[in-house]
């Protein structure tokens, strides 16, 4: 659905409600476009208590770079709320959502770009990175009068309903919750891409599948890294979101594991679809690369569909490829990206073990 389709579905919906129905279930609305270059918040002018639902509704594009006219991204990818002053900052999954404050106050909605300093939804990079945006996204926000899904229903059943309001419909009945014992990180936000499965054997396993989409799962642990410290998994590629190599910000596309360490920064281990194994780099990401460094584990498509098992020893990659040793790992990461190239990528995991002389931890 284009911008102008948008608005115009949207406007024709409010406008053919009828009264009893707005009254009853709509507490205010707002039609607001968002532009690429002003970072991050604008007010809606509407007010919510604590506890009360609201939904938004959104289209459009943020085009990164005027160079390259495949980066880009939606509203999954860049639009966030919140509810001012005090709120925690929330996030679409996909084109629409909806959420109940956390707080009372006026409902904000922001554009990210970079990375969140903190859950009040400060960044923790430079505004400078809005400058090369461009375009914008419409939302359509909606604070109701009642739950969110009843009023939302009597909306949809009161006139013929657009279809992005049929499509929050089918996704909060579809309820995707992250796989049970893990979260998703703050700074790439929630998503529905990791759900819990089981393998052929019945044993647990975490199911990876990301159409166009991203996000990290987090699972906290508290293991020391020691010269004997290793991480096992099996772990099952089923479709790799890129075709070229992964350690160009054009290219960044990839499914890995990773360990989180106690001074702030991340290994992940990725297979990669030509990089050689042993390949170790900083990440392209320029929010990330202080961060996060990739060590390629495995490559290639010839073991695609089958399990297959990996081992590695956590202290000896760490010394390799980030220098300084951290003391502990302090969570394990689930990684699955394919905004770069819009492609899928879909992997199964299981049996993730951290080890060393003092015992072992499943994690998975």
């Amino acid at each position: 659905m284009t911008n102008s389709d948008f608005i115009e579905s949207a406007e024709q919906w409010l406008n053919a409600l009828p009264n009893g129905i707005r009254e009853a279930s709509l507490a205010a609305t707002a039609l607001i476009r968002l532009p690429a270059k002003t970072p991050p918040w604008h007010g809606t002018g509407i007010q919510v208590l604590h506890g009360q639902s609201y939904s938004l509704f959104a289209a459009g594009r943020i085009q990164w770079s005027p160079r390259h006219p495949t980066l880009f991204g939606g509203p999954r990818f860049h639009l966030w709320a919140r509810v001012t002053p005090g709120g925690r900052i929330v996030n679409l999954t996909t084109e629409t959502g909806t959420f109940v404050a956390d707080v009372s106050g006026e409902l904000e909605l922001g554009l990210y770009m970079g990375l969140w300093k903190n859950d009040a939804g400060e960044l923790a990079t430079s505004a400078s990175l809005y400058d090369a945006l461009q375009g914008h996204i419409d939302v359509l926000a909606i604070a109701w009068r009642g739950a969110g899904v009843d009023a939302l229903s009597k909306t949809a059943r009161a006139t013929a309903p657009p279809p992005f309001i049929d499509d929050e419909l089918t996704r909060l009945g579809a309820n995707i919750t992250p796989p049970n014992g893990w979260q998703y990180l703050l700074e790439t936000g929630q998503a529905e891409i990791f759900t819990d499965a089981v393998d052929a054997a019945g044993r647990r396993a975490i199911k990876l599948d990301a159409q166009d989409d991203q996000g990290i799962v987090r699972k906290p642990v508290d293991f020391a890294l020691t010269p004997n410290t290793h991480i096992s998994w099996r772990w099952r590629m089923l479709a790799q979101p890129s075709s070229r190599a992964e350690d160009s910000v054009h290219t960044h596309d990839y499914v890995s594991i990773a360990a989180e360490f106690d001074n702030g920064r991340d290994l992940t281990w990725i297979w990669s679809s030509t990089l050689a194994p042993g390949t170790h780099f900083d990440c392209p990401i320029r929010a990330w690369s202080a961060r996060e460094t990739h060590w390629v584990v495995r490559s290639g498509s010839d073991a695609i569909g089958e399990w297959c098992a990996d081992d590695r020893n956590v202290f000896v990659d760490v010394s390799v490829a980030m220098g300084t040793l951290p003391v502990r790992i302090v969570a394990v990461w689930l990684i699955g990206v394919s905004t770069f190239q819009h492609g899928t990528a879909r992997t199964e995991f299981a049996d993730i073990v951290l080890q060393n002389e003092s015992g072992s931890l499943q994690v998975l």
